[in-house]
């Protein structure tokens, strides 16, 4: 099985049983409604075997799935076996990453608070390079070139016809910390005041003046769907990955999310914060 099969099957299955819960329908009911038997309908939500679209669709019908929920859920069960670009970089990409690079690939805003380093889809090759070499995992020159280069890729769907739209909330710290150096921290801060120029962008800085503030959370991203339903969060707690979907989970990076962004300065404000750091640098 494709990496890119089993990213897409795993994000079915868990939305598939998202709307069979929010209808209140047991696994017998919903085969019985359709047509199939209970473990077929079990085994489309345990991400096992293949998937009839048409099937899929008629359970979205049954739960009373939104037109937007219904479309994306069968998008993907349409799309289970396609393999993503990332594919030729497979064997360099854990499979946590491949579930975000799927969700990603498919999301149509992305909602990012960081608090360390400056978000993957905003670094600069030399400042992600700097990171790579700085991890405690000892790479060769090789593994962090692979490694840059998948982060530099991902980038691309930035440049999209309909990129998604990237609201990014950054701490103070991230602008003042020099990764690699003051020169490559310099051409990172030029790469964010470009950023911040984009329709497609939204770029804010959360200063140390404001104090206390919502982020006792850490970093994070807020995947979108096309509807709020299928939205994801994901949190990297650098020995793994946690994405949640429970309707509580995502309430609370939300509302987070809401406080980080009423509590950061503007967009001018944040521009001109960013240029004085790089004058200081």
């Amino acid at each position: 099985m494709t990496s890119r099969t089993t990213t897409r099957r795993r994000q079915l299955g868990a939305m598939m049983r998202k709307l069979r819960a929010g209808k209140g329908m047991t696994l017998e009911e919903a085969g019985r409604l359709v047509g199939v038997s209970k473990a077929t309908v079990s085994r489309y939500e345990t991400q096992e075997g293949p998937v009839k679209w048409p099937v899929v669709d008629a359970l979205c019908r049954q739960y009373d799935a939104t037109e937007a929920e219904r479309n994306a859920v069968v998008a993907l069960a349409k799309g289970v076996k396609q393999q993503g670009w990332w594919a030729p970089f497979s064997d360099s990409i854990p499979a946590d990453m491949n579930l975000l690079l799927t969700l990603e690939d498919e999301a149509v805003r992305e909602d990012h608070f960081s608090c360390v380093y400056v978000p993957g889809l905003l670094q600069t090759r030399s400042y992600n390079t700097a990171i790579q070499q700085a991890n405690e995992m000892r790479l060769t020159p090789e593994e962090i070139a692979r490694l840059v280069d998948i982060r530099m890729k991902r980038q691309e769907i930035l440049a999209r016809p309909k990129p998604p739209h990237l609201w990014a909330i950054l701490d103070e710290s991230v602008i003042r910390r020099v990764v690699g150096s003051r020169e490559i921290m310099r051409d990172q801060l030029d790469r964010l005041l470009e950023a911040n120029e984009s329709r497609d962008i939204t770029l804010q800085v959360l200063p140390f003046s404001n104090g206390a503030h919502a982020a006792a959370l850490g970093s994070f991203v807020i995947l979108g769907g096309a509807e709020p339903s299928l939205d994801v969060v994901y949190v990297d707690l650098h020995v793994g990955s946690l994405f949640m979907e429970k309707d509580e989970e995502l309430d609370r990076y939300r509302l987070a999310f809401d406080y980080l962004r009423a509590q950061a300065l503007d967009m001018a404000a944040s521009s001109t914060l960013i240029e004085r750091v790089r004058k200081e640098i």
